[in-house]
């Protein structure tokens, strides 16, 4: 018999998939490449189901003989190993982001005279349609909550944008650039959360109104979220804060080794900020760790010793001690100007621990690029308080506007027509 290649995604399968793998054992023995999870968040969003998971359903489907890993977007280390006779497309990738892929699958099989059959697409049903349809419907908890350990793993680096309410929060969602390009999740800022409220920033504020907010933001997304819990309070207070995060359906906090009068860490070294011991901030690791139910909530340890001129050196211990504690995650925090003690701690830990993830807020130090801070082992990059930042200027501008003028006519060039902000909404059109 003829050997039969078919590579796909199989994310949510449907009657597109279905005809496509039937046309294809026609022709002979079928093997499926199936997309890693990375293969796939290369050039579009995290697939809905795991690997594990699309495996078990394409091995189940009547004339598929075998199925194994497709590892990248490019076909050719998989057709040089199988050397196919006949490989089997949609006929949908002649244009766009797979038409190089198609390129090089063709001049591939050129090699042992094999040739590409391509099916005709079925119209009106895609993949992309159906993912829309499910967003509209939402999410659960158990699989927000999972998703970011999952984008950990499947992508070079993970960009994570500051929501504060249910509008910044959709706006997240929805933003993408003509390229695809789009946020991976939110960050809930404690700066953020109680500077929106007009209160200031400070830990004594209660969990349950924070989880107000999020649960608001929750109704209308499906991004997984990090939750900045400060210092996480005292320790056996903790162990109650990671269950609410962890049954709301927060994927991770992070809780920063700093104690004393809450103040931020861009403000100044204060003598009334110092450093956590280390054996006391490893105890709360593990209480937390402990009081978990899920395997996909993570804790992460933020360590303050180049906020407090503690040195990279005292950072490193630090980092290494709340791992064997228990920590799922390392962020490094620093107002320096320059990136250079971040990507040194970076290089330096991942000598340590090569899996561990790094998890950096680069508010400071903003020239260097996320593909940059990926290249030297960062993993999660978060943009902490910028949709904040960018509404209070653009409303207190309007303000001063209709003041001045006696008219609103001067600030319209400057808003979103009333149509554009409800298109945002689910349930509007």
């Amino acid at each position: 018999m003829k050997k039969v290649y078919v590579g796909m995604s199989a994310d949510i399968i449907h009657p597109g998939h279905m005809n496509i793998l039937k046309e294809a054992s026609k022709l002979g023995e079928l093997t499926v490449g199936l997309l890693t999870d990375s293969a796939i968040a290369s050039y579009k969003r995290l697939p809905y189901m795991n690997f594990e998971q699309r495996k078990i359903v394409i091995e189940n489907i009547k004339g598929v003989k075998e199925v194994i890993a497709q590892n990248t977007l490019d076909y050719r280390p998989n057709l040089e190993n199988l050397k196919p006779d006949i490989v089997v497309h949609g006929d949908d990738w002649k244009d766009g982001i797979q038409s190089k892929t198609r390129e090089q699958v063709i001049n591939t099989l050129k090699q042992w005279n094999g040739k590409l059959i391509e099916i005709k697409y079925t119209e009106g049903i895609s993949s992309t349609q159906l993912n829309n349809s499910l967003k509209e419907i939402g999410t659960t908890p158990d699989i927000r909550r999972g998703r970011l350990r999952r984008l950990i793993d499947a992508k070079p680096v993970v960009k994570i944008m500051e929501s504060h309410n249910a509008l910044s929060g959709l706006i997240i969602e929805k933003i993408k650039t003509d390229t695809g390009l789009e946020y991976d999740g939110m960050w809930s800022s404690s700066l953020t959360d109680s500077t929106s409220k007009g209160k200031p920033d400070i830990e004594a504020v209660d969990v349950s109104t924070r989880i107000n907010t999020i649960n608001e933001i929750f109704e209308v997304t499906t991004k997984p979220m990090i939750y900045d819990a400060d210092t996480g309070g005292i320790i056996e207070h903790f162990a109650f804060t990671v269950r609410t995060l962890e049954r709301t359906g927060i994927s991770a906090v992070i809780i920063e080794d700093k104690t004393g009068l809450k103040k931020n860490s861009l403000f100044g070294n204060e003598v009334a900020q110092k450093q956590d011991t280390i054996e006391n901030f490893c105890e709360k690791i593990r209480i937390g760790k402990k009081s978990q139910v899920t395997n996909d909530f993570m804790i992460i340890a933020r360590i303050e010793s180049l906020i407090l001129e503690q040195g990279i050196e005292d950072a490193i211990i630090r980092a290494k001690a709340y791992i064997k504690a228990g920590a799922d995650g390392i962020m490094i925090h620093s107002r320096q100007k320059s990136p250079d003690e971040v990507i040194e701690f970076s290089m330096l830990l991942r000598k340590f621990d090569e899996h561990i993830p790094i998890i950096v807020v680069p508010t400071s130090y903003n020239e260097i690029t996320a593909k940059e801070l990926s290249s030297v082992g960062i993993n999660v990059i978060i943009y902490a308080n910028h949709m904040l930042r960018a509404a209070y200027p653009g409303m207190m501008n309007t303000a001063k506007s209709i003041l001045e003028n006696d008219r609103s006519y001067e600030a319209e060039k400057d808003l979103l027509s009333i149509k554009e902000i409800l298109d945002l909404i689910p349930g509007t059109k």
